[in-house]
């Protein structure tokens, strides 16, 4: 494609590049907790609130590591090893997800002694339990045109994840302008989870990387000439699902709020409200399930390999580079 079609394409996305998007919804084994919209703070949430829904830009920015000027939260959500996550993505002014090319990532770190409410990410050693980027059997298409199309992403925690509290990073690289180095857009959000059960895996410090520090601007795949061709707007803006909003509890209360998974799109329903508190305890409940053309890690028990490796016969650390490659170029 020469430098004129190049701009052209991108001329196209300039009304829907500045609604980029965050967030709005985390469920937890179904128990739906509403993000705060940026910058418009309304109630106390396990997701950490950000600045704006702008992206972060620039692999050493030290942004990368939650979000911009992300907050402390004040909940901290019950979680078990094998608990799914769902993350529901929005759109600014109560549009869809405005991206469809690139990878979503998640990571975990743990916040050691301290409760997550207090923990300052920026010292975080994150090791990567998922990862999405172009559908199995279709590798023209990324699964983020699943999250443009207004569906939730679900992911399932590791199975022997020792207990404590954890952040769960989970992000959206979009590579719409990632022709040139700098220009890939990172969305970071951070959500606080306390763990129970009685696993013991634990990774390794070889396998951790920190934010900045885990990606650079001329990896494969965040620096990629040929992605341009995938380039696609956004549609026209549609309120997200009642699901994806449930109500905040007052601030230091019990008051309930709604529950329940954020579904695909305008046909997800709520379910049976239920009790938050600020800081929540550990759950009995557990479950999996996954999103399609993810990849799934889980821990081994402390003391062996930090992690089941999803690539068979594949011994290698988590750097960002080696696992674009393979998403970038997966036929």
């Amino acid at each position: 494609m020469n430098r004129v079609a190049v701009f052209a394409a991108l001329s196209a996305l300039v009304p829907y590049v500045a609604a980029h998007g965050f967030i709005s919804q985390v469920a937890i084994d179904g128990k739906a907790y509403a993000g705060n919209v940026p910058n418009d703070y309304k109630g106390p949430s396990p997701i950490r609130l950000v600045s704006d829904i702008s992206p972060v830009k620039g692999a050493s920015n030290p942004d990368l590591n939650c979000g911009l000027n992300a907050q402390l939260a004040e909940l901290v959500a019950p979680a078990n090893p094998g608990s799914t996550v769902e993350f529901q993505w929005s759109g600014g002014a109560g549009q869809k997800w405005p991206h469809n090319t690139g990878p979503l990532m998640t990571y975990m770190a743990s916040c050691g002694a301290t409760t997550c409410d207090k923990f300052n990410g920026s010292s975080a050693r994150w090791f990567k339990i998922d990862e999405a980027g172009k559908k199995a059997g279709d590798p023209s298409e990324w699964v983020q045109q699943d999250i443009m199309n207004g569906d939730s992403y679900t992911l399932t925690l590791p199975q022997d994840l020792a207990p404590g509290d954890y952040l769960i990073r989970h992000e959206i690289i979009a590579l719409h302008l990632a022709v040139d180095k700098g220009g890939a857009e990172f969305y970071p959000s951070c959500t606080q989870v306390r763990v129970g059960g009685t696993g013991s895996g634990k990774p390794t410090d070889a396998d951790t990387v920190t934010f900045p520090g885990g990606y650079s601007d001329d990896d494969p795949g965040i620096f990629d000439p040929t992605v341009i061709a995938n380039l696609a707007a956004a549609s026209a803006g549609v309120t997200p699902p009642a699901s994806a909003t449930p109500g905040f509890p007052p601030a230091g209360s019990g008051a309930p709020s709604a529950t329940g998974r954020a579904g695909s799109g305008a046909g997800a329903t709520a379910a049976a409200a239920t009790t938050t508190t600020p800081v929540a305890a550990p759950s009995a409940s557990a479950g999996s399930a996954g999103a399609q053309g993810q990849a799934q890690c889980r821990l081994k028990k402390a003391g062996a390999s930090a992690y089941a490796k999803r690539d068979a016969g594949e011994d290698r650390p988590r750097h960002y580079s080696r696992i674009m490659r393979r998403i970038m170029h997966a036929s």
